[in-house]
């Protein structure tokens, strides 16, 4: 009786080719996770001047504050005993943030980890009259309205919008504003960001 044939053997040649690989890629990982921080550094982010700037760059674009001022002006213009007057009501959108041409001031202390930023104080940027209706104009005998006092009224309204967001808190609120986002933005890898407008007390543990 023949006996039933012998099945194949495998060989284990692919296993050994296989766990030597595994352990080639395992030997050049570790090396590398090793190797690497020493190279470029312990990681994480290292905050540098050009980044903070950047990132004021940004905050002074973003942090634009925005508010509607109705206001009365009343013009009026007396020539040899004859008053021409006119009473105005105006409705003004005003544009408060930061001016980066005012040189903030920087300083990084890496090994403290803490970044101390002086901004300029927050300004007008601009102003616009959205709307502008006469409810009384009268003119004087010999002394009528002309284009230059239209030119006058317009002058006079821009100013009284002006002197109207410098006494609001429009630019209060745009100085709070680009701190808190400030802080938002750079306070990572454990930096501590400290930010305040300058002329203003600089808050405690910031050298001077």
């Amino acid at each position: 009786m023949t006996a039933p044939p012998e099945p194949p053997r495998q060989s284990r040649l692919p296993w050994a080719i296989l766990g030597s690989a595994l352990l080639v890629l395992f030997v050049a990982g570790y090396c590398t996770v090793k190797t690497i921080p020493r190279l470029v550094g312990r990681g994480g982010t290292t905050v540098t001047h050009d980044l903070v700037m950047e990132r004021l760059r940004t905050v002074a674009k973003l942090v634009s504050t925005e508010a509607t001022v109705r206001d009365v002006v009343i013009y009026q213009n007396t020539w040899y005993g004859s008053t021409k007057r006119s009473l105005v009501v105006v409705t003004g959108r005003l544009l408060a943030g930061i001016n980066l041409e005012k040189s903030p001031m920087v300083r990084i202390d890496d090994r403290a980890k803490q970044i101390a930023i002086e901004l300029p104080p927050a300004e007008l940027l601009g102003v616009e009259v959205t709307d502008l209706k006469t409810y009384d104009e009268r003119a004087g005998l010999w002394n009528p309205f002309t284009p230059a006092d239209r030119d006058s009224i317009q002058r006079q309204v821009r100013a009284q919008l002006t002197r109207a967001g410098r006494e609001t808190e429009l630019l209060d609120h745009a100085n709070k504003s680009a701190a808190e986002l400030l802080r938002t933005l750079l306070a990572q890898d454990g930096y501590r960001v400290q930010v305040w407008t300058r002329g203003q007390p600089q808050p405690s543990g910031v050298d001077r």
